[in-house]
């Protein structure tokens, strides 16, 4: 063992464990936090199924009360061949992901209040991770009610592919969209500060995010100022791939994932940086 003078400076970084590990062990060891806190958020579920349920109240009467009666009144025009119900099941899939995410804010700030968000940012784990693990626990969730409108559409007609890689693309990309509105939620809750502010905002926003996207109806049908809006709105995105993989809608579904990926990590890392203001407040 070696020992310093006294006044020098300490020993170098060799005693520090990982400093020096590999890209490769670094890029572990961030998964493996992102994945705890992930595990973290899913076993609040299962102290508390109470919500799960509720939410899985809203699409289902979407389907059976919005979905029959339009079916009936042929008010939308479709290709032949597709009922408006089967047209409506993915965007009542990404609703429902929308309306869990949208207000993941609120629990982010709900944890700065009580000290947990402190005690997190003084851990070695990156903001990144703790973002992440945040919005993936959300994608999670988000596939849980993607399952029960799937049962209840399945229930009331609509056939479904059954390609075992369409079925896992279109987790994916529920899981994709659902982590960007929960990274949406928490960059919102970062300058908003307060949960009343955070839930003026997530309001005021779900709405016009649902109804300015495919879910309802096709961007053909729109008129030209609503279609310049759906271009630009995520939303649009995550449906018409979700619509393209179950029930064989055409899309450009490459164009659709890459446009979710990159919504998804950019704010990622907008709600990285707004962390630590929230986390100061």
């Amino acid at each position: 063992m070696t020992y310093a003078a006294p006044g020098a400076p300490p020993a170098a970084s060799a005693e520090l464990p990982g400093i020096h590990d590999n890209p490769v062990a670094a890029l572990r060891r961030l998964a493996s936090r992102i994945g705890t806190l992930c595990w973290v958020e899913l076993r609040k579920i299962r102290h508390d199924r109470t919500e799960m349920y509720t939410r899985a109240i809203q699409p289902a009467l979407w389907l059976l009360i919005y979905g029959e009666v339009f079916t009936r009144v042929h008010a939308i025009p479709l290709p032949p061949g597709v009922s408006y119900l089967a047209y409506l099941s993915p965007g009542i899939i990404a609703q429902s992901a929308l309306f869990i995410a949208i207000f993941y804010g609120i629990q982010i700030i709900w944890e700065r209040d009580a000290g947990v968000l402190t005690k997190l940012m003084v851990t070695p784990t990156p903001r990144s991770a703790l973002i992440t693990g945040k919005a993936f626990a959300a994608g999670v969730r988000s596939l849980v009610q993607g399952v029960v409108v799937v049962i209840i559409a399945t229930i009331l007609g609509v056939s479904f592919t059954h390609n075992p890689l369409k079925l896992v693309g279109a987790a994916f990309v529920l899981v994709m969209g659902s982590a960007f509105f929960a990274c949406l939620s928490m960059s919102i809750a970062g300058v908003a500060l307060a949960r009343d502010r955070l839930m003026g905002i997530g309001q005021a926003i779900t709405m016009p995010l649902f109804f300015s996207s495919s879910a309802l109806y096709p961007t053909y049908v729109m008129p030209g100022w609503l279609q310049a809006i759906s271009k630009v709105n995520p939303l649009t995105y995550e449906v018409e791939a979700l619509r393209g993989l179950l029930i064989g809608w055409p899309t450009t579904l490459w164009l659709d994932t890459v446009v979710l990926v990159g919504a998804t990590l950019a704010s990622i890392t907008c709600a990285s940086l707004l962390l630590p203001r929230l986390a100061n407040r």
